[in-house]
């Protein structure tokens, strides 16, 4: 009868049953050689880490995905994920010495150690590579200092909404600087996740700018300077860049953002405390990194320069050039049917964006946003916002859109604009006015292409 602590030889069956009983339950093989103590131990601790594994993963699933965005904790989870692939491979390697065979059959017992090691440091390498990026894109996106202290009981610091400004740039190739050609301001409910966007036309004209150096420099409006600036809204973000004395104090890269951000809050009357701005060109390579975006086009949409190319209509998955056309093409139409489609572009990249897709382009769609999102966003409130965006998730998203006929461009009602801003977030019904234009039909044209209502519709009832 073999005996605890006695040695014994292992026919090739036997090693590398043991062997592959040891990779799913660690210490069976220490056990079946003698060693009970050790055993134990490794059975002990294996199911002590796959219990802890299990509990995260269910029990406290929310909580993770605030903890992906904090770079310690990425960093953190890149070691943990090392260091146990290192240790259960360490523990195959052990159990495979332990139980080897005396002569006949080791190689195939060393083969089966080493491809059951390949199993698990393989997928456990992507999974380190996985963290690793997260904490690189975090790290580089979003900022690691925050202007106000973010406290974990109360990061909106009891406010009870947050107003974020969404801008698209497009820093074209023929074109001096950049243009803010989209600037949607999301209005978020910090209590329920209620979000209303409030969109505003890049050719708004006389623009009153923030107190301070800008409005002594442009006191009535803003009006640009030269041919190369008429004095649009979408201006005011490149002149601030160029003209440091309208900013004083902010260094260079963040005067736009400050002088729009103040800009655009005194249009709207709310305080527009962040923003994040995605360049066009980069966003297209972050659809293409997804595989594409399934959207419905109500009718053809001609696009490019020189009219090279058309949408047909339909629902049909557009590849990340097309569907930047798609949200830029004025062609045979107007800025404002322009916005409306942004919208419903933006909306199908939120849903059409789920784990398994992020998952299978994960690096090329995080070295995407690195080249394409600029932010003031700091991390230390990111955990916070993951959880605002779950309670996003689950409500119908509300969209107005100050356009004509609801204001004029040329001439804007500033106290109408704050007006209907504020009983849309009191949710104020207001008494529908006769509309002054006809419903658009130009190609490409959505529900949002018609006089603009006088308040806020869901996004569904825009996009289909």
């Amino acid at each position: 009868m073999w005996m605890v602590g006695e040695e014994r030889d292992f026919r090739t069956g036997e090693s590398i049953g043991l062997t592959i009983g040891s990779a799913v339950l660690w210490g069976v093989a220490h056990i079946a050689t003698g060693r009970q103590r050790t055993g134990f131990a490794l059975m002990t601790l294996y199911l002590v880490v796959v219990a802890f594994i299990i509990t995260l993963a269910t029990a406290f699933r929310g909580e993770l995905l605030s903890l992906a965005v904090r770079p310690s904790w990425l960093m953190g989870l890149t070691i943990a994920i090392a260091s146990i692939a290192v240790i259960w491979s360490v523990v195959i390697l052990w159990s495979f010495w332990l139980v080897r065979p005396a002569t006949a059959g080791r190689s195939a017992a060393a083969a089966t150690a080493g491809l059951l090691c390949l199993l698990i440091i393989a997928p456990s390498a992507w999974a380190t590579r996985l963290a690793y990026v997260s904490h690189d894109v975090v790290s580089s996106v979003f900022s690691a200092t925050s202007t106000t202290p973010v406290v974990a009981m109360d990061p909106w610091n009891g406010a009870p909404r947050v107003n974020i400004l969404l801008v698209g740039a497009d820093a074209a190739a023929n074109r001096v600087g950049v243009r803010t050609d989209s600037m949607t301001v999301a209005s978020v409910d910090t209590a329920t996740g209620a979000t209303t966007l409030f969109s505003l036309p890049r050719n708004l004209e006389q623009v009153q700018l923030p107190k301070g150096p800008a409005r002594e420099r442009f006191p009535y409006g803003f009006t640009g300077e030269g041919p190369q600036t008429p004095g649009l809204l979408n201006e005011v973000y490149q002149y601030a860049e160029d003209h440091p004395e309208m900013v004083p104090g902010v260094r260079a890269g963040h005067r736009g953002s400050t002088l729009l951000k103040e800009t655009v809050s005194d249009i709207l009357g709310i305080p527009v405390r962040y923003y994040a701005m995605v360049d066009m060109a980069g966003f297209a390579e972050m659809i293409d990194a997804m595989g594409g975006v399934k959207i419905t086009i109500n009718e053809p949409i001609v696009y490019g320069k020189y009219n090279e190319g058309l949408l047909p209509a339909g629902t049909r998955k557009l590849s990340g050039a097309e569907a930047l056309w798609y949200g830029r093409s004025r062609t045979n139409s107007d800025d404002y049917v322009r916005m409306g489609r942004q919208k419903c572009l933006l909306n199908a990249v939120a849903q059409q964006a789920d784990p398994v897709t992020l998952l299978n382009s994960f690096e090329r769609l995080a070295a995407a946003t690195k080249r394409a999102i600029s932010t003031d966003i700091p991390q230390d409130l990111l955990p916070a916002l993951v959880d605002l965006g779950q309670k996003v998730k689950g409500t119908h998203i509300r969209s107005l859109q100050f356009v004509p006929p609801l204001i004029s461009t040329a001439d804007p009602d500033w106290n109408l604009i704050r007006d209907k801003v504020a009983d849309a977030l009191e949710d104020r019904p207001t008494a529908p006015k006769p509309a002054t234009a006809k419903p658009s039909s130009t190609p490409g044209s959505t529900p949002s292409a018609t006089p603009s209502p006088q308040g806020p519709i869901s996004l569904d009832q825009v996009c289909g």
